[in-house]
């Protein structure tokens, strides 16, 4: 008969600060290479290396490789669930400059939780779409509603392969910086993926933090009258 699941062994690993550092780092939902992530976890190569080989290991990550290269990135969407669930609740860190204190604020207006929009800007819509009728979101709850679908489909978002799909549907994210909800699940990145193909959202480079360009302000101004 089988055991519990250990959390606890799960738990240490994330709980290790270099570990949850380049584990955090990787909440953009793309590949870094290992150099990459010890710059980001203030540690040497050769000690990341120790600490990604766990991590792969326990199944936290993948890794590709590319000539000398290795390339890392979460597993899957509900490993980046566990990491932003913990951020809701853990205490925030310091600031120790003042270029680590705009990166955090631009993380906080607009970035990516994995694949989907979060910060004031994702909470900002889906705060939007509830007014209008298009979604019912809920801390055990996130559905959109009939009209919801309907503009799901106007935006060219095939809702019906998205029930079918092995991801969540839609569920509601509790935002670390908000502690209001926003949008996840396979619609939130549906959503998501909307912004960037029409050059609405741009990536600010080396950071999960995205900016609403002017194109994307005027169009979620005009279609959701929402002013960011």
């Amino acid at each position: 008969m089988p055991a519990e699941p250990d959390i606890a062994t799960i738990a240490a690993l994330i709980g290790e600060p270099a570990r949850a550092a380049m584990l955090m780092a990787l909440m953009h939902g793309h590949s870094l290479p290992a150099g990459e992530l010890a710059y980001c976890a203030r540690i040497s190569p050769q000690t990341a290396s120790s600490h990604l080989a766990k991590l792969v290991e326990y199944g936290l990550l993948t890794v590709t490789v590319s000539g000398r290269h290795r390339y890392f990135a979460l597993r899957s969407p509900e490993v980046a669930q566990v990491l932003e669930a913990l951020s809701s609740i853990a205490p925030l860190g310091k600031v120790r400059s003042l270029r680590e204190g705009k990166q955090v604020e631009a993380l906080r207006r607009a970035r990516t939780c994995y694949d989907h929009l979060a910060g004031k800007l994702g909470v900002a819509l889906a705060q939007a779409l509830v007014e209008h009728d298009y979604f019912r979101l809920e801390p055990d709850c996130c559905e959109p509603t009939q009209a919801g679908v309907a503009w799901l489909q106007q935006w060219g978002i095939d809702v019906l392969a998205l029930q079918h799909s092995r991801r969540p549907f839609a569920r509601p994210c509790v935002d670390w910086s908000e502690r209001r909800l926003h949008i996840g699940g396979a619609v939130g990145t549906a959503i998501t993926d909307h912004l960037f193909a029409q050059a609405w959202l741009t990536r600010i480079p080396n950071t999960r933090g995205v900016l609403l360009t002017a194109a994307g302000q005027t169009a979620l101004r005009d279609e959701l009258g929402l002013s960011f």
